[in-house]
C-alpha cells in the first residue's frame, strides 16, 4: 500500500473523461490525471515508473522558488509599461504568424496573469500576459505560436504540438526557459 511508504510520492489525483493518464507538477505539487475507471494500481505504477522525472523537476521548480525569492518586485509604472510594450509587440507577431500558419484571430488582450502566459479563446480571441516582455524574443514567438496553434487545435495533442514543431522546430528550448525561469518573472509581479 503507497499509503504506508514513505517514498513514494503524494499526489493528486484528477479523474476525467480523457483516455490517457497524466503528470503534471505545478507549484510542487504532483497531479495525476487519469480517465474515469483507470486502476488505481496502474496510476501507482505510473507515477513509480516517472519517479525520475518526478524528483527533477521538483528539485528544478526548488531552485526557481529559490532563485525568485530574491527577485525585485516591479512597480505599477513598470507593469504599465511592459503592458504597452507587449501591445505594440505580440500583434505583429501574432500577425505574422497567423499568417505562416494560416490561420486568423479576433482581438488581442494583454493582461497579467498570474499563471498563464497566453490564452486562446474558442472564439479566436488571443490574450497574452505582459511579463512576455521581460522573456527572450524567441520566448515571446514560442507564446505566440503556441496560442496560434490552439486556433487549428484546441488541446494539447501530438498534432497541436507538431503544428507548433511545424513552425518553430526548436520551440521545446524556449518552453523550457519559461518552465525554468517563468516563476521568477511571476514572483517579481507579486505572485
Amino acid at each position: 500500500m503507497t499509503e504506508n511508504d514513505p517514498e513514494f510520492p503524494k499526489y493528486i489525483l484528477i479523474r476525467s473523461k480523457r483516455k490517457t493518464l497524466g503528470l503534471e507538477i505545478r507549484a510542487g505539487v504532483l497531479y495525476a490525471r487519469a480517465p474515469l475507471y483507470m486502476p488505481k494500481g496502474v496510476i501507482e505504477a505510473f507515477i513509480r515508473e516517472k519517479r525520475p522525472w518526478i524528483d527533477k523537476t521538483l528539485k528544478k521548480q526548488e531552485i526557481a522558488q529559490i532563485r525568485a525569492e530574491g527577485a525585485e518586485l516591479l512597480s505599477r509604472e513598470e507593469l504599465s509599461a511592459l503592458s504597452k510594450q507587449a501591445m505594440r509587440v505580440l500583434p505583429g507577431l501574432s500577425a505574422e504568424y497567423a499568417e505562416r500558419i494560416g490561420v486568423r484571430f479576433g482581438r488581442i488582450t494583454i493582461r497579467l496573469q498570474k499563471t498563464r502566459w497566453g490564452s486562446c479563446s474558442s472564439k479566436g480571441n488571443l490574450n497574452f500576459n505582459c511579463l512576455l516582455m521581460l522573456t527572450p524574443e524567441s520566448v515571446q514567438r514560442y507564446v505566440v505560436v503556441h496560442e496560434l496553434c490552439h486556433l487549428l487545435h484546441m488541446n494539447h495533442s501530438p498534432a497541436f504540438w507538431a503544428a507548433v514543431e511545424q513552425v518553430l522546430p526548436d520551440y521545446r528550448k524556449d518552453k523550457k526557459w519559461l518552465r525554468e525561469n517563468g516563476p521568477v518573472l511571476m514572483k517579481r509581479a507579486g505572485f
